[in-house]
């Protein structure tokens, strides 16, 4: 069990074919591995850093790093999609044949995805916010239009004002938040790496080919997840309002849904202990013959 659960200490590296996939490890016990989402200056340990103590205590825990996000080596392509590709890459890579899944935001879209395409590798699935669809409010949110300002025109002040969307609280929102996150955003392939993303012609073009497209967008195809599900929500979420929860919590059959109070679209960061404590019971529940 690693012991050092510092950056340095728990950072490793997995070669594949297509480049390096980072990630931090600590625990023992059934796998666990946590998703991060999207948005300028992201990572998975920034993300998670202040769950992995606590998730590490009951299982073998595993932060990815997705391409194309400044830690890992860049796949090329699109974000999403090799993302998605990297989990498989990653978990075949590890010799992981079974794992629960704990995606944010992007992050939990990419473990949806997974979970209907391998749905007997996944054992319990868990996202923060982030899947699904508008129902009642617009779209997209508040959050993603800031995102799609900063990327196409990446200043200090963008930057603070995306961040404090993604927070109830905005002392939340430090200097030091700041300035990491700015110098990842900012760093050139990062950067680069977030237009194909949500530059706003980039989005344009992504929202008209899947209107064209005959292809069955995700959402509507939540029933196809066999794992027991939670969803976790922000109330306050101004990224992915809580009505977009409405369709995966009815559609996913064995899905049930936590809304935290006081708490915007970093549920595992904002509220942490609560939703530490709410995660926790629900990966240590037994199922009941369900897995």
């Amino acid at each position: 069990m690693t012991t050092d659960s510092s950056y340095e200490g728990t950072l490793k590296e997995l070669n594949t074919d297509l480049g390096v996939l980072r990630y931090h490890e600590a625990g023992d016990g059934p796998p666990l591995l946590l998703l991060h989402g999207s948005g300028p200056g992201v990572t998975g340990w920034r993300n998670f850093r202040g769950n992995l103590d606590v998730f590490a205590e009951h299982f073998r825990t595993f932060i990815l790093e997705f391409p194309g996000f400044g830690v890992s080596d860049d796949f090329g392509g699109h974000p999403m999609l090799t993302a998605t590709d990297a989990v498989l890459r990653f978990l075949d890579g590890l010799g992981i044949d079974e794992v629960a899944l704990l995606g944010n935001s992007m992050g939990g879209i990419v473990a949806t995805q997974f979970a209907i395409a391998h749905p007997d590798r996944v054992t319990k699935l868990i996202t923060i916010g982030g899947i699904g669809k508008n129902l009642f409010s617009p779209g997209p949110g508040e959050g993603i239009k800031l995102l799609m300002e900063f990327t196409d025109d990446p200043t200090r002040e963008r930057l603070i004002e995306w961040l404090h969307s993604m927070v109830f609280d905005p002392a939340m929102v430090t200097e030091e938040l700041i300035e990491e996150r700015w110098t990842q955003a900012t760093e050139p392939d990062t950067l680069a790496s977030a237009r194909k993303m949500y530059s706003r012609a980039a989005f344009e073009a992504n929202t008209r080919a899947a209107l064209e497209s005959d292809a069955t967008p995700y959402w509507a195809q939540l029933h196809k997840v066999k794992a027991p599900t939670l969803l976790t929500w922000g109330r306050d979420d101004r990224v992915s309002p809580v009505d977009m929860s409405i369709i995966p919590m009815r559609l996913i059959p064995k899905a049930e849904l936590h809304v935290l109070p006081n708490c915007g679209h970093w549920a595992m960061i904002e509220q942490k202990s609560a939703f530490e404590s709410a995660v926790l019971a629900f990966l240590l529940r037994k199922e009941g013959g369900d897995r």
